[in-house]
């Protein structure tokens, strides 16, 4: 869990555009984060293996 100050910093607009970065909305991962799903890979399987992402399903074999 990251801390709520960085969080917070993360949604304010930045002096310099190079110096924005993207955070997990739910949990605050600021690493391995998806684009296309704007979540952290963590927060995006658990959220794929419950089946409350449409179209997305964890592989399994």
């Amino acid at each position: 869990m990251a801390k709520t100050c960085l969080r917070i910093k993360a949604t304010r607009r930045q002096k310099f555009g190079v110096r924005q970065y993207n955070r997990c909305p739910l949990c605050g991962r600021a690493r391995a984060f998806y684009r296309k799903f704007r979540m952290c890979r963590l927060c995006l399987r658990d959220l794929a293996r419950k089946g409350q992402i449409p179209g997305l399903m964890k592989a399994s074999w």
